[in-house]
């Protein structure tokens, strides 16, 4: 039990900062006119979140930092995990300073944001390989049901750090499609860190196990002011932060593919969008009435409460699916 009070003690001190912050950090971007603009396009209803606080992942992340600089930055993969989050924050706040501070709709230029996306993604990748020992394979789920330490895929190191780019791209951008309703991704964020906490024990990356649960205690205090109706929302700073930091824990864990196991709403809320365009453009019909997928509940007349709380649901039988992958393979 001693072994665990590290973890206990990273999540309250996030949960703690995050809280604390909210009340601090919501009024000063309510002064400084850092305000939400819903799209025209979208649900009629969240006309309504026109001009509430947006950039409020800077409230969870200082959370994750702090937890992090105390418990985590003494461990390598901690630590990494930890950089590869701030980084994925940062090119989100620089996209939400541009669009809303500096009034330019489009943000950061989409190469721009895709160069330092890439860029911290080869980092992580080099470093897991070259400083952690992480090895160039790839677990794949299940496999440890017909042979004791489950079967690898080698990629060589050229295909890994690909690999790795596309993991790091994918995640923090899922992660961003899936905010779109009020304590959404946070919510389901808090599901997904607690299971990668769990496999980074079984794992034994301690110092990625600490950080994971920053980034469940940091979102859980945040969602006291972000679920419905929310006072805040995490703009592209919060989202792309924790999509880089649940791709890092997989990277740096060899659980790639599970995560699209236990991020299956990410999964699903991405498959909707892509399914979307390419209906749409070969055939010139939506499967969807909207995507991403959250929506299309919404113009069904869910509740966000309901779409919420049946979303947060399935991600704990997803968290339970993935972590029961990892059968045998420790």
């Amino acid at each position: 039990m001693a072994d665990m009070k590290i973890y206990w003690e990273s999540a309250a001190l996030s949960f703690a900062v995050s809280a604390l912050l909210c009340p601090v950090v919501i009024p000063v971007l309510k002064r400084l006119k850092f305000g939400q603009n819903v799209r025209d396009d979208g649900p009629a209803r969240h006309l309504a979140k026109t001009g509430t606080p947006t950039m409020g992942g800077i409230i969870f992340l200082a959370g994750i930092a702090v937890a992090g600089a105390v418990f985590s930055c003494h461990r390598p993969e901690g630590l990494l995990v930890l950089i590869a989050t701030l980084g994925y924050g940062l090119i989100g706040f620089l996209d939400d300073f541009i669009k809303i501070a500096l009034k330019r709709p489009l943000g950061l230029r989409a190469r721009e944001k895709l160069s330092g996306q890439i860029l911290i993604g080869l980092l992580l990748a080099v470093l897991s390989v070259s400083t952690l020992g992480r090895g160039t394979d790839v677990v794949l789920p299940f496999s440890g049901l017909f042979t004791s330490g489950g079967v690898t895929l080698e990629l060589g190191f050229w295909g890994f750090m690909f690999f790795a780019v596309l993991v790091m791209l994918s995640s923090a951008n899922a992660v961003n499609l899936t905010d779109g309703l009020d304590g959404l991704a946070s919510g389901v964020t808090v599901i997904v860190a607690l299971a990668f906490l769990l496999i980074a024990l079984i794992t034994g990356q301690t110092g990625v196990a600490v950080l994971m649960a920053a980034v469940s205690g940091g979102c859980a205090g945040f969602l006291l002011y972000n679920h419905y109706p929310a006072r805040v929302f995490m703009g592209d700073t919060g989202s792309l932060a924790l999509g880089g930091a649940l791709g890092a824990a997989a990277i740096t864990t060899r659980s790639e593919l599970f995560l699209l196991i236990i991020g299956g709403i990410y999964v699903a809320e991405t498959l909707s969008v892509i399914i979307q365009v390419f209906s749409f453009q070969l055939f010139h019909r939506r499967v969807f009435r909207m995507a991403p997928l959250h929506h299309h509940f919404e113009l069904g007349n869910w509740s966000e409460n309901r779409i919420v709380l049946t979303f947060s649901a399935l991600t704990m039988v997803f968290a339970v699916l993935g972590i029961a992958a990892m059968y045998r393979l420790g």
